[in-house]
Order: structure tokens, then C-alpha cells, then sequence
């Protein structure tokens, strides 16, 4: 007996490729578009054009981009280096007038005439405030004398009550 295969089993590059083609013509036709004369080459061509105008317009627009964040970048590191310098600027002068403040004390306990009464030294950026008892006049501008004396004192201020007698 013989066996009869199908026509199209002994083809099958030939219906595939005819299935190919008539699916390319299918999406070529829903696609909508007009040939205006160009061929196949030169709408690709022009598709190439295009893709890569729409490169070089993304790529304008990144660098764009780019050097916008690049110069917000460089504002907010000049702000935070300010913001540093002032804060390092006040732990300076905080520990300047810690220093001060315990330079005056250290004098008034080595003077016998201040060391037996309590006097308050409080100091702002080299400026002193006294205050407290004072036994006599020339005690309280004594202290006064010391004081000024102290290396980075800008001014006092001797608000030193004198005892009366």
C-alpha cells in the first residue's frame, strides 16, 4: 500500500515563508501610513533620522540636566562649608571665653584681697561681666584691673556690690 503524504508537508519553508510574507503585507497595510514615493531604504533612512535627532535632543536635555544639578550641588556644599566655619567659629569662641572666664577666677584666688570672696565671672565673646560681693572700693577695681588684664578680654563690666562696713 502506498502512503500519500500531504502537499504541504513537502513544502514547509514555502508556507511559512508565504505565511510571513502575507503577515508583513498585513501589518504594512494596517499601518496606515502613506508610501510618499520614498522605498523601503529611504523610510528607513528616515526613521533612522529621526531616532537619532530625538537622541541628540535627550541627550542636550541630560547634559542640561546635569549641569543644573552640578551647580545646586556646589551652592549647598559652599552653604554647608559656611554653616561649618560659623559653628566651628563659635566652639572657638565658646572655649575662648571658657578660657578667659577661668583665667580671671585663677587671678582673683591668688589676690588676697579677692580671694576670700565669691565673684562670678561670666564671659561672651570676650566680653566680662562681675558681679557679686566686693569688701571695699578698691577691691572691686581691682578686680576690674585683673580682668582687663586676661589675654582676648574685650571689656567688663564690674556690677561687684561693695559690703558695707
Amino acid at each position: 500500500m502506498k502512503t500519500y503524504k500531504p502537499f504541504i508537508s513537502h513544502r514547509p519553508a514555502l508556507v511559512l515563508t508565504t505565511a510571513c510574507s502575507l503577515a508583513l503585507l498585513l501589518a504594512l497595510g494596517a499601518c496606515g501610513k502613506k508610501d510618499e514615493g520614498q522605498s523601503v531604504g529611504q523610510q528607513l533612512d528616515s526613521a533612522v533620522a529621526k531616532t537619532e535627532q530625538a537622541a541628540i535632543e535627550a541627550k542636550a536635555k541630560a547634559e542640561s540636566s546635569m549641569a543644573k544639578a552640578g551647580e545646586s550641588v556646589k551652592e549647598e556644599a559652599q552653604k554647608a562649608e559656611v554653616s561649618g566655619q560659623k559653628a566651628a567659629d563659635s566652639v572657638a569662641g565658646s572655649v575662648d571665653d571658657m578660657a578667659i572666664t577661668a583665667s580671671i577666677s585663677a587671678a582673683f584666688a591668688k589676690d588676697s584681697d579677692l580671694s576670700a570672696i565669691r565673684i562670678d565671672v561670666d564671659t561672651k565673646n570676650g566680653n566680662v561681666t562681675l558681679s557679686g560681693p566686693a569688701p571695699t572700693a578698691s577691691a572691686r577695681d581691682k578686680a576690674t584691673a585683673i580682668a582687663k588684664g586676661i589675654k582676648g578680654v574685650s571689656s567688663v563690666d564690674n556690677k561687684l556690690m561693695v559690703k558695707a562696713s
